[in-house]
């Protein structure tokens, strides 16, 4: 018998034959923050992006969630693009300054379809899922990056992409950001729903989940506990069946009257009064609930990079300037506050 396979083919074999890569230990602290989106006039790495990020920071944020955007012209085109929102020296300043302030952060890249959004996106033949995978990976490279340049504590590979996160292409595209980027690597399934559909959990690091479901009459609040606990036990049970940890990416509500029906619902599809009150309740009801072992992070949408966004007049999402403030330091300063403000009634 000969000596055996060549040293590169033995390597090349157990290559091919390793297990997928386990879950890493999270770093601390815990990813407990705002999205922080950046806004005309206002780029990260500028003064005013600063200001921004320290005023978070001294509600006791522990993370920010960096978003740079992707656009498609219409949720049935391949032609997707890195948008123009965010450069990659202003992702490189945003994780820069964002580190300067002792905050962890996730990059988390998403798409942007006008008139629509991203789990709405699916393509009509494998042609053009071919095509649509091949440009997402072009723009998510520079994304990729810059956070493994920069050492950003996580990395998503997808937000919200309902339409797309059964296709086999996730697999080669995780293996890709793993050989390049040495942090926590998740995915952001839309509400609990997907992410108990996602097949490819055992390959990432954490399970991350944004939730925005109907929640119900504004005044409703008994039954707003109810659809919330149910949800938290829906993740407390995935994260027992993976072994995973959960983050929940996104959690919000605009500060206006009606919007706990439709918590996704912009201030552009619908006018409103302003209800400040109204965000905060639900938003302490959210982190009393959600304050459990399964659960590694909880960050809010949103936060501008314009420290005088926001108001008390002001009917989006942003908490800037609102009663929802004080509700967001009460519980990453001391819990106490906000579980008095959020327990049942």
């Amino acid at each position: 018998m000969g000596r055996g396979l060549p040293l590169a083919a033995a390597l090349a074999i157990g290559i091919m034959l390793a297990p997928p890569a386990r879950a890493r230990s999270l770093p601390t602290p815990r990813f407990d923050g705002f999205n922080v989106i950046a806004v005309a006039g206002h780029p990260f790495g500028s003064e005013s992006a600063r200001l921004a990020l320290i005023e978070a920071r001294q509600l006791g944020t522990r993370a920010i969630a960096v978003v740079p955007f992707f656009w498609q012209p219409n949720p049935a085109s391949p032609d997707l693009v890195r948008g123009k929102d965010m450069t990659d020296d202003e992702l490189r300043a945003a994780i820069r300054d964002a580190h300067a302030l002792g905050l962890a952060v996730i990059v988390k890249p998403q798409v942007w379809v006008p008139h629509s959004w991203a789990g709405a996106v699916a393509m009509n033949s494998e042609a053009e899922w071919a095509i649509w995978f091949a440009q997402y990976r072009t723009a998510l490279d520079g994304v990729v990056r810059v956070a493994a340049e920069e050492q950003a504590e996580a990395l998503a590979i997808g937000t919200e992409l309902v339409g797309t996160s059964q296709r086999p292409e996730w697999n080669e595209m995780i293996a890709d950001v793993r050989a390049r980027y040495c942090g926590n690597v998740l995915y952001m399934a839309h509400n609990v729903e997907e992410a108990e559909r996602i097949p490819f959990w055992s390959r990432l690091d954490a399970i991350g989940v944004t939730l925005y479901p109907p929640l119900g009459p504004d005044d409703d609040r008994v039954g707003r506990f109810a659809v919330m606990s149910s949800i938290a036990a829906r993740l407390d049970a995935l994260s027992a069946r993976s072994g995973k940890p959960i983050i929940v990416g996104e959690i919000g509500l605009r500060s206006a009257r009606g919007a706990a029906e439709k918590p996704w619902e912009s201030a552009e599809e619908r006018k409103s009064a302003p209800d400040p009150s109204l965000q905060a309740e639900v938003l302490a009801d959210w982190l009393s609930i959600l304050e459990r072992p399964a659960i590694h992070g909880v960050m809010v949408w949103r936060w501008l990079t314009d420290p005088n966004a926001g108001g008390l007049n002001d009917t989006d999402f942003t908490v800037q300037g609102k009663p929802a403030q004080r509700v967001l330091m009460c519980a990453w300063k001391g819990r106490r506050c906000v579980q008095d403000q959020a327990r049942m009634p």
